[in-house]
């Protein structure tokens, strides 16, 4: 845990639906891993960094406190990816601004160019589940907040997903992000915040 001062993510005092979470903080292209078993509260942790949810706690980006700034502000420069991502048109390239601009880094995840001009209801699970990182990368936020990203890939698809979550490292993005997978969290994350029922604790390195 650094504490200098100068984290990209600081976390202090944050507390949610009775679960107490440690004061952490993440370094610009550092990721934690967040480990457990279903119900124990990593997605109220996402929910509450990402500021979806009624949360106490001072949560800052940069030293820029959460709440000094518009709710839609904080969430570009926090951007959350579940594991069922919403859609709101029917067409894929609707929810891009420049399919075209996208659609080499899609193409990185298995997904064809003319994957734009398909349905959202002709896409499997793995599909949208790519398409929705795709959609939060390209917003270049500070930190992604991601749940399973890898989860029911198959190894082709999970491997590009890595490769490109430890670019985004490299240039500075911090990443938190919840797996059921222990060699996952080794391979992207030195350190682990791992989930009991009623709290969490931070582990370092994750085993």
């Amino acid at each position: 845990m650094t504490s200098d001062g100068g984290a990209l993510l600081s976390v202090r005092g944050l507390t949610r639906a009775g679960i107490d979470i440690p004061d952490f903080e993440l370094a610009a292209g550092e990721a934690l891993a967040v480990l457990g078993p279903s119900g124990s509260g990593k997605s109220l942790l996402r929910r509450a960094l990402a500021d979806m949810d009624e949360n106490e706690g001072d949560n800052r980006l940069h030293g820029d406190a959460r709440d000094a700034m518009a709710a839609p502000d904080w969430r570009r420069r926090v951007s959350y990816v579940a594991a069922e991502s919403g859609w709101w048109d029917e067409n894929v390239a609707a929810h891009f601004t420049d399919w075209e601009a996208v659609a080499p880094l899609a193409k990185r995840l298995g997904l064809p160019a003319e994957a734009g001009n398909w349905l959202i209801s002709r896409l499997s699970t793995g599909e949208r589940q790519r398409l929705a990182l795709v959609r939060a990368l390209v917003q270049e936020p500070d930190l992604l907040l991601l749940d399973e990203p890898t989860s029911g890939l198959d190894p082709d698809s999970e491997k590009a997903t890595e490769e490109i979550l430890a670019e985004r490292l490299a240039g500075g993005n911090a990443i938190l992000f919840s797996t059921h997978d222990a060699d996952q969290a080794g391979r992207l994350a030195r350190r682990c915040l791992r989930f009991a029922k009623g709290g969490a604790a931070e582990i370092s390195p994750c085993r």
